[in-house]
């Protein structure tokens, strides 16, 4: 039977990659997103992937959003937390604002999206949990106090989720993906993006195709031994 995934901003970017190579894995996706509809509806066109609309930094929509997928889907075996946004500043001009905006949606909203399926995978005795942390959640980054917070804390996350869930045949790991050629990257100024290539020792960005591909090994039967693990997906920009 297809095991069923959930990659929650998984209808863009390296979370359309990942929906994609679980769905070649054999996997019944259910990808989420949080505004854009035209956009969502354009991915289930070309791919086939149901896609669904909520706020994951809200718990109750978080819940109500994944009992709909698993009406819809069969019981979710697979998730894969991946939505995140940034409110980029120096810490001095960062407000508070700033600062609860990408905790709500990148710490607390990987919360929300694990701990509706917690229990009915401890019940089945089978899950696969992917965070998609950060190579800035690894190092730190200028002006990126509370997304680094974050994504250090992801990876906090899946160690501890590691421990509870190993017993009862559930792994839980991090991927952290380094400068990624997705359309945020691409729009930033192209000096900007030389200066951050100029950094990776491989000499390019990475490509959303191969932290789908970390993601998809992750998922698979193959990876049942590696839990609690962190995955450095940065051309050796930085060792973790």
């Amino acid at each position: 039977m297809a095991r069923v995934a959930l990659v929650t901003g998984g209808s863009r970017g390296i979370g359309a990659a990942i929906s994609k190579a679980l769905q070649e894995q054999g996997c019944k996706v259910a990808a989420t997103y949080a505004g854009n509809d035209e956009k969502a509806a354009a991915f289930t066109a070309e791919t086939g992937i149901k896609t669904y609309k909520w706020d994951v930094a809200d718990y109750q929509a978080s819940a109500e959003g994944i009992a709909k997928v698993e009406s819809d889907l069969g019981p979710i075996d697979i998730v894969v937390a991946n939505a995140g946004i940034t409110r980029d500043a120096p810490f001095h001009k960062m407000s508070p604002q700033q600062w609860k905006e990408v905790i709500d949606t990148n710490l607390t909203g990987v919360f929300n999206t694990i701990h509706p399926v917690w229990p009915g995978m401890r019940d089945r005795k089978f899950g696969r949990v992917i965070v998609i942390s950060s190579v800035n959640g690894q190092k730190g980054q200028f002006a990126q106090v509370n997304y680094a917070a974050t994504k250090a804390g992801d990876i906090g996350i899946v160690r501890s989720l590691a421990q509870e869930g190993a017993r009862a045949g559930i792994t839980a790991n991090a991927v952290c993906p380094g400068y990624i050629a997705t359309e945020m990257v691409m729009a930033v100024p192209e000096k900007v993006r030389e200066q951050i290539i100029a950094q990776i020792p491989a000499g390019r960005l990475g490509e959303a195709e191969e932290i789908a591909r970390c993601v998809a090994f992750l998922a698979s039967d193959d990876a049942g031994f590696i839990n609690g693990s962190t995955i450095s997906a940065n051309g050796a920009q930085f060792f973790g």
